[in-house]
């Protein structure tokens, strides 16, 4: 029997329900508001030029989030997918910057963008080459993308070189329990807002323990109530290189490829009735998703993407109904007009945010292994799934080796997430030529 506080992709909850529901994936998207601050950080950019780069970005994933679930005709997936800033652009686009200052690092985001849309209409001509096996293993990659940033979190940890302490570890895990056990052994609301129960019983806990947390919170009520982001002289212009082309075509390649992992999942919780995936939702999801990356460029924040954890949230939640992810869009682009409360929630302590991460992952892994072995195994599979990974999850393991290699192998070896991909596609059209060659059986008359 269907759980009262469970709601299907179409459907729309009451109006509380919508309110609460997105607050919560409001509250996971903030993870990313860390990447404009550091790519400030890293630039040497002003209090000034910091606040107006991380209101465009948030406004920009909230128009990708609202169009990327919102069902506009051609546009968007009409799943529960909200658009967060997409890390994998964050070292490309401050290399970028760099060089050629903001101009040339918006001017790269939009062809970027222009590059994920181009991708788009093909995705829907490529089902031969994505079998079930070769998808699941691309969701469960999607969930393992976000290890590294996840339990660094949970440790406290913002910087290499940082040390972890046993007060923010146990911060993390009591988090991290609360929203297992009130998924696990909640009832009714309290298992349907486990994410926020984790999160504000973390952040009490995290501020009588450690009285730099609750200053710090403090802080926040010195930035203004309400404040429109301001254009200085680095958001007027736009530039692009034609050298930096081949660096942002890989990278919007790679984030395609995410989102591919990401829509799927949605698609995989939201319609599990389907005995075939369907592509064209896909495509026009991936379609959404390079609108809202060259949108990013144009306003002026970083690149955008899908956010896996939202997805794995609405998984373990039950809550699918695409309205959510519209209304945290809308809430999403709000909130960067309003300083304080931007600054108070991004406030909130590492630990408790990598709790959330790991809470949503786990979903997005183990829905992955269910679509992977979904079907029959065999030999074939194993090695083409198990070199994919071997190669795939190098990269992650050994990033300096790669930073030793050619840059032919280097554009291919970026990540584990595109990398297994790439080879498992190639490998199992390789180890499956045989069928080319075997003999049809005769006509009958």
């Amino acid at each position: 029997m269907k759980n009262k506080f469970e709601y299907g992709v179409n459907e729309v909850p009451p109006i509380h329900h919508l309110l609460f529901s997105s607050i919560q994936h409001v509250l996971l998207m903030f993870v990313s508001i860390g990447l404009p601050i550091i790519f400030a950080n890293q630039i040497n950019g002003d209090a000034e030029f910091t606040a107006s780069l991380v209101s465009f970005s948030m406004i920009a994933a909230g128009l990708g989030s609202i169009l990327q679930s919102a069902g506009i005709p051609h546009i968007g997936s009409g799943y529960l997918c909200p658009n967060v800033c997409g890390p994998s652009y964050l070292s490309l686009s401050l290399s970028t910057a760099w060089t050629g200052g903001i101009p040339l690092m918006r001017g790269m985001i939009i062809f970027a963008g222009l590059v994920e849309m181009a991708i788009a209409p093909v995705v829907q001509k490529l089902r031969r080459v994505f079998p079930s096996f070769i998808i699941g293993m691309v969701m469960a990659l999607v969930g393992v993308s976000v290890i590294k940033l996840s339990v660094a979190a949970i440790f406290g940890l913002n910087f290499r070189g940082d040390t972890p302490l046993n007060v923010d570890l146990g911060i993390g895990i009591f988090s991290l329990l609360v929203m297992v056990l009130s998924n696990i052994w909640g009832k009714g609301f309290f298992k349907m807002y486990c994410l926020l129960a984790g999160m504000f019983s973390g952040w009490i806990l995290a501020v009588i323990l450690v009285p730099e947390y609750w200053h710090t919170l403090l802080s926040a009520l010195n930035r203004p109530f309400f404040a429109l982001p301001k254009i200085t002289p680095e958001f007027r212009s736009i530039s692009f290189d034609y050298r930096m082309m081949i660096p942002f075509f890989v990278i919007a390649v790679s984030g395609s490829l995410k989102s591919f992992g990401n829509l799927l999942a949605a698609q995989q919780i939201s319609e599990p009735h389907l005995k075939e995936r369907s592509f064209v939702p896909i495509r026009k999801g991936l379609m959404a998703d390079g609108i809202s990356t060259a949108l990013a460029g144009i306003l002026g924040g970083l690149a955008v993407d899908t956010s896996s954890s939202n997805v794995g949230l609405a998984g373990s939640t039950k809550v699918l109904s695409r309205w959510v992810s519209v209304a945290a869009g809308i809430v999403f682009m709000m909130l960067a007009f309003f300083p304080k409360l931007t600054a108070a929630l991004s406030f909130m302590p590492q630990p408790i945010l990598g709790a959330a991460i790991i809470f949503a992952g786990c979903f997005m892994i183990c829905l992955g292994f269910q679509e992977m072995f979904r079907e029959g195994w065999n030999e074939r599979k194993t090695f083409v799934v198990g070199i994919s990974l071997f190669f795939g999850l190098s990269t992650g393991f050994m990033p300096e080796l790669y930073a030793r290699t050619p840059k032919i192998i280097q554009t291919f070896f970026t990540d584990p997430l595109p990398t297994a991909t790439i080879i498992a596609v190639i490998l199992n059209q390789l180890f499956n030529m045989d069928g080319l060659f075997r003999k049809r059986p005769p006509a009958t008359p």
